[in-house]
């Protein structure tokens, strides 16, 4: 019993902090490897220290994703306000039934319960997660549209039944859609697979409301907590897990940290984790810095890589 409130107790504070906790080790995800990789010298999912500077070069060369470790996933993602206290090859296949319900092919996607961690090409993809938000998506759309670029949404049921105007403009610009369930759960991957699908249906339908006959390839767990029966029951809806390479960790505002050092963070870990097929993580909802960040990336990216959605 004191194990169990002691977990209870610790996604309570998490969910305050505005980031989740990785699910517990009896429930922790079973990564898959799609072939043996090496770790690149800067983990993923560490920020880099405040102290380097946003403008430091990384390396050229390009190197393999990181391995996964056989510990939880660390939650990357924070709740939208609407909530409670956030080496693949394969592509995917959609059956005759169409992308709502046909099955996926089933690849080794190298993320945690076979979840998509890179693109599969050389292409890197930017992600953004939980919007759409009325403030900040409105500008990142003004942002790719300026310098022609296009990017994957992941988006939250009830802020996309909110701004449904929103969706439909990310659509309209070309956008690719993802998933990221109704109201952010970091703890619907441990429910029974008809709960899991009843969210995920209910957030495809939110988003098909907005954008009849939308394409929905992704989803994406609240927190990147996949587990085998989340990621399951996305394949039988027609969509694949989608993880990530690099995390900006652009959610994550330390104690003391001004603006313009959070903006650096992000900077510094987008230009020395990124490498060739890298899924990039960020936020764009109640994020500015965010996107006062890509406001330099977009241009340094766009010199030394192919910037693709998810395809």
């Amino acid at each position: 019993m004191r194990g169990a409130k002691l977990y209870v107790i610790g996604l309570a504070l998490a969910g305050l902090a505005g980031c989740g906790t990785a699910l517990a080790a009896e429930n922790a995800p079973t990564w898959v490897v799609a072939r043996p990789v090496t770790t690149p010298a800067t983990s993923a999912s560490t920020p880099e220290s405040p102290s380097a500077t946003a403008d430091e070069e990384p390396p050229t060369s390009a190197t393999a994703p990181a391995t996964p470790s056989s510990a939880p996933v660390s939650d990357t993602s924070p709740a939208p306000a609407s909530s409670a206290p956030d080496s693949a090859s394969a592509s995917a296949s959609v059956s005759p039934a169409g992308p709502a319900e046909g099955a996926v092919a089933q690849g080794h996607h190298g993320g945690p319960a076979n979840s998509l961690m890179v693109t599969g090409t050389e292409g890197v993809a930017l992600t953004f997660d939980d919007g759409p938000d009325p403030a900040t998506t409105p500008e990142l759309l003004d942002l790719l549209a300026e310098h022609q670029v296009k990017a994957t949404f992941c988006l939250v049921g009830e802020n996309v039944e909110a701004f449904p105007d929103l969706v439909r403009r990310i659509a309209a610009e070309g956008h690719t859609l993802c998933n990221h369930t109704w109201d952010h759960s970091l703890t619907l991957g441990t429910k029974k697979p008809a709960v899991i699908r009843a969210d995920l249906e209910k957030t495809n339908a939110a988003i098909r409301a907005a954008v009849p006959g939308a394409e929905i390839k992704y989803m994406r767990a609240p927190g990147g907590n996949f587990t085998p029966n989340f990621v399951k029951v996305a394949n039988e809806l027609g969509m694949i897990g989608a993880y990530w390479q690099v995390d900006t960790r652009d959610w994550d505002h330390s104690g003391g940290e001004s603006d313009s050092a959070h903006v650096a963070n992000v900077i510094k870990a987008v230009k020395h984790q990124t490498t060739n097929g890298a899924i990039i993580l960020s936020h764009d909802y109640a994020q500015p810095d965010t996107i006062a960040a890509y406001r330099k990336l977009l241009p340094w990216l766009k010199t030394r890589y192919t910037l693709i959605p998810l395809p």
